[in-house]
């Protein structure tokens, strides 16, 4: 069974890392550029992408969601929600997947508080920067590249037969 990949972004974070600002461009200018890309991402890395933006200082008094058909989410958060919280409540969701090796949940912030945080929650971290780079290499080389960055584990590159014996002595306990 092929694991289930999810990418949960921190929008607002990964504009600061790099600037989609142009001359005579507004905030929202720069988010529709960030959605454009990320979407065009998705499609090329195969993997379902959630781009958060919160609104917790702003007057939104309900989030919103906005569904794509091939695996792509915008999801502006309500007032007194940060995309941090967010993130996090859809990493305890993917919590029981995960351990199960159903789905891999990387999350896209420079946060250092953050990234030890959705780590301990058993996601993978990436930083904007490494992330943005990631999304110019898939662009530029093609989804290969996209899929092939993820987790490794020792267990990974034990021979099937190994992995069994493991697994077996791991039910005993």
């Amino acid at each position: 069974m092929k694991k289930r990949r999810i990418l949960l972004v921190d929008g607002y974070n990964v504009l600061g890392a790099r600037s989609e600002m142009t001359p005579g461009s507004t905030l929202e200018d720069a988010r529709h550029a960030l959605i454009r890309r990320m979407h065009n991402y998705a499609g090329l890395s195969g993997q379902q992408v959630i781009l958060v933006f919160d609104a917790w200082q702003g007057d939104r008094s309900v989030r919103s969601e906005d569904v794509y058909s091939d695996g792509f989410t915008v999801v502006y958060t309500r007032h007194g929600e940060t995309a941090d919280n967010y993130i996090e409540r859809r990493c305890d969701e993917y919590a029981r997947d995960m351990e199960l090796g159903r789905c891999e949940v990387r999350v896209a912030t420079s946060d250092a508080v953050e990234q030890t945080v959705v780590m301990g929650r058993g996601a993978i971290r990436i930083s904007s920067r490494e992330l943005l780079y990631e999304m110019e290499t898939a662009r530029t080389e093609g989804a290969p590249f996209a899929q092939s960055r993820g987790r490794s584990t020792v267990m990974d590159h034990l021979p099937q037969d190994v992995r069994e014996k493991l697994e077996r002595m791991r039910r005993k306990k």
